[in-house]
């Protein structure tokens, strides 16, 4: 048998005769998954089981022949591999054939190959049934005499010769013919990796009863490789920890080191061992980027590379995976042959990424080359200092954050504002503080107005945002400044790759802007931001965002809009508050207005209870006025409006901006007014709401009649305080056409103005 899923103990093989299949192993796992596949795949001309040494691949081929029903006599030659000479091959297959009950007459000599391989096909459709022919290792080389006669054989008996090919790498059969004819079936490295299911069969084979996360982590950690799962089970055996086993098992053990060492490495001719190594650093490769690091002469060995290596599996776009267990393998094997290389490895791929737009991969390979500042430098030039924040639907690597240098570099600011990001991360407030302040000083060394000092102040101050906007709204404002007045000296082209800068600018820009009663400006900033963190995928910020734009339509008495926004605002997918924060207190306000406009204020005041409780923890001196202006309005409300001018006294005694007072008093002066037709109605006898206008007014109502279909959907909606804008969109109509009915409701109520209709529609009891 050519190879299994069981590593070898000896380099001796034991050859089962011509054409017999050989012996089921017990050590097998049942994997009915694959052998149903193979199974559908053999009524085809051609099937084919490509994966690396110890994936399985025999080990499959077996168990579904001594399983499943064949469509003929099955014939199984186990090949030499690379070494396959054809005066030994074609003997092999006749032998094979004739000891599987297929007659064949005596073919003519192995000098004369063509005559063989036609007299060969001549005798198979003269047998006329399907015949099953597996041939085992088959890895000739391409345009080789066994290439082209196997090729042939295909070609002359479609319907007749079933091939099945177990082989390390495609074998040259012309695979891209047949599938474009849907004529080849084809199980990979990807299909032949164990699941769940059978790496625990496979640990129970050897008295091993784990979790099932262990077995899961243990299938990740090989990449279900049949081999390194096995050498593992065998390891395990002689352990009394199983679990931290698998937590400790990779590549560099000293089982599967050896074994994939003698069995892959060793075998690699000089270019292309070196290739394997010097591309070991990177997670992903393409043709270019191995010639970066490998040079020339070992780059031209990357076609052969991907061709004959199962070990590395296509990803999409000319980029390659190393098989996980056969990369920690090389990468152990670079460490032990040449130690002073990898760091300049690491460099030399992290420049060629970051020249490439791949800046994430860049700064891994910074970090494993311990070079911080030359990973800072990278990272505030691409203006990505967002991303270390987690502004962005993009992050940069985990371990960024998880380690700082014991000794940073203070010869550039760079280095300084990284680790400042990184401390905000962590939560420091102390250090983030400690680091921005150098980065400050450092700062001062650079030549004032150029692009380097931009970007540089650029992070300074989303820093400096993301630190102080939830604790200081004020300094977080003046850095929002200060981050504009950078960002204007930086190419549009480079600012629109990183909305989340903008999102975080205009964010707190609109919140200092509401907070100083520019509701317009603050309306313009808020939309954009909200646009912008969409763009970034910052769900936190298209949140606070919505909520401040809320606040907004409820200062405006606009009570339906901030109702949608507040709901849209707490509605998946974007984040839920996990702890107080002062959008929170902003939202509780805007409940409270929606409460009070439906005649809640019982509703209304836990609404205002809950915002004093984040106030208490994030003080906010505008908040605080609107929240002690609804507390007012809500106590004229449970008085049902009976008293004067109760909402005068609130709001003159109101601390908040002249702008904000003039649009939130009309807002209050109709809540008060529909409070005092509720409590109006509701003194009414049961028996007099026949004519209730005569007995509240004394007013002769108009007649109902007098009032069309449309014009009472408009009364309606102008009962729920919507804009003439919300009716339009409500009811499908022009915003004109809406006017129009409103004039002729106003007149038909002989009223001027919405809420003297709406007080009327309620005496005649329209609504």
């Amino acid at each position: 048998m050519a190879e299994s899923s069981r590593p070898a103990r000896n380099d001796g093989r034991t050859r089962a005769p011509a054409g017999a299949t050989p012996a089921v192993p017990a050590w097998l796992v049942p994997r009915p998954r694959l052998t149903d596949r193979l199974a559908r795949g053999v009524l085809g001309p051609l099937t084919v089981i490509v994966g690396p040494v110890g994936a399985g691949k025999t080990a499959l081929a077996l168990e579904w022949a001594h399983t499943r029903r064949l469509p003929g006599p099955l014939a199984w030659v186990t090949c030499d591999g690379r070494a396959e000479q054809s005066g030994v091959f074609w003997p092999r297959v006749i032998g094979a054939l004739r000891e599987a009950g297929v007659e064949l007459s005596e073919a003519p000599t192995s000098e004369a190959e063509p005559l063989l391989v036609a007299a060969l096909a001549a005798g198979l459709r003269k047998h006329g049934e399907p015949v099953v022919l597996v041939l085992d290792d088959f890895q000739p080389t391409p345009g080789s005499p066994i290439a082209e006669g196997v090729s042939s054989l295909l070609r002359h008996l479609p319907g007749v010769l079933r091939l099945v090919v177990l082989a390390r790498r495609d074998p040259p059969l012309h695979l891209h013919r047949g599938r474009l004819t849907s004529e080849v079936s084809e199980l990979r490295t990807g299909d032949l990796a164990f699941d769940d299911r059978e790496t625990a069969a496979l640990l129970a084979q050897h008295g091993i009863d784990v979790p099932k996360q262990t077995v899961s982590a243990l299938r990740r950690r090989t990449d279900g490789w049949a081999a390194g799962l096995r050498l593992a089970a065998m390891s395990m055996e002689k352990r009394d920890d199983p679990e931290r086993f698998v937590a400790q098992f990779a590549g560099d053990d000293e089982a599967v080191a050896s074994y994939l060492v003698e069995e892959v490495l060793d075998q690699q001719p000089d270019g292309m061992r070196r290739l394997l190594l010097t591309t070991s650093v990177l997670d992903h490769v393409n043709a270019e980027l191995a010639v970066e690091l490998s040079g020339e002469d070992a780059g031209r060995h990357f076609a052969d590379l991907v061709r004959e290596n199962s070990f590395l599996q296509p990803v999409g776009q000319g980029w390659y995976r190393c098989h996980q267990m056969f990369a920690d393998v090389l990468r152990m094997c670079l460490r032990h042959e040449k130690p002073g290389l990898v760091a300049p490895l690491h460099r030399r791929a992290a420049a060629w990424l970051g020249e490439h737009g791949l800046l994430a991969d860049a700064v891994r390979h910074l970090l494993a080359a311990g070079d911080w500042d030359r990973a800072a430098r990278l990272i505030v030039d691409r203006l990505a200092i967002g991303q270390v924040l987690g502004l962005t639907r993009l992050r940069l690597p985990a371990e960024l954050t998880r380690q700082l240098p014991e000794q940073l570099p203070t010869e550039h600011p760079e280095s300084a504002l990284l680790a400042a990001a990184v401390a905000r991360v962590r939560e420091d407030d102390q250090l983030t503080s400690r680091y921005l302040d150098l980065s400050e000083r450092l700062l001062a060394d650079l030549t004032a107005g150029d692009d380097r000092t931009a970007r540089c102040r650029v992070a300074h101050c989303v820093i400096r945002m993301e630190q102080l906007r939830s604790r200081d709204p004020q300094a977080a404002h003046a850095a929002a400044a200060d981050a504009e007045s950078a960002l204007s000296c930086l190419p549009q082209a480079a600012l629109a790759q990183h909305p989340e800068i903008l999102a975080l600018t205009l964010a707190i820009r609109g919140s200092g802007e509401l907070r100083a009663g520019g509701l317009k400006a603050a309306e313009a900033s808020l939309t954009g931001g909200l646009k912008a963190a969409g763009a970034a995928g910052n769900g936190m910020l298209r949140r606070d965002c919505l909520v401040e734009l809320a606040l907004i339509e409820a200062l405006r008495g606009r009570f339906r809009g901030a109702d949608e926004l507040a709901a849209q605002a707490a509605q998946p997918p974007l984040p839920a508050w996990t702890v107080a924060q002062r959008p929170q207190a902003s939202l509780h306000l805007v409940r409270a207005w929606v409460e009070l406009a439906r005649g809640e204020p019982g509703r209304a005041r836990h609404e205002l209870t809950l915002t004093r409780a984040v106030l208490g923890a994030l003080p906010d001196v505008f908040l605080s006025e609107v929240e002690s202006l609804l507390a007012g309005l809500a106590t004229a409300l449970e008085r049902g409006g009976s008293t004067p001018a109760p909402i005068g006294d609130v709001v003159a005694a109101s601390r908040l901006p002249r702008t904000v007072l003039r649009a939130v008093l009309p807002a209050c002066v109709s809540l008060l007014d529909s409070a005092r037709h509720r409590v109006a109605l509701s003194a009414v006898p049961r028996q007099a709401t026949a004519r209730p206008a005569l007995v509240l007014v004394g007013v002769p109502p108009a007649p109902a009649g007098r009032l069309s279909a449309r014009e009472r959907d408009v009364l309606d909606r102008l009962a729920q305080m919507m804009t003439t804008e919300e009716i339009a969109e409500d009811l499908y109509l022009s915003v004109n056409t809406v006017k129009t009915h409103l004039k002729s409701v106003y007149r038909k109520l002989a009223v001027t103005r919405r809420s003297a209709a709406v007080r009327r529609a309620r005496e005649l009891q329209l609504l």
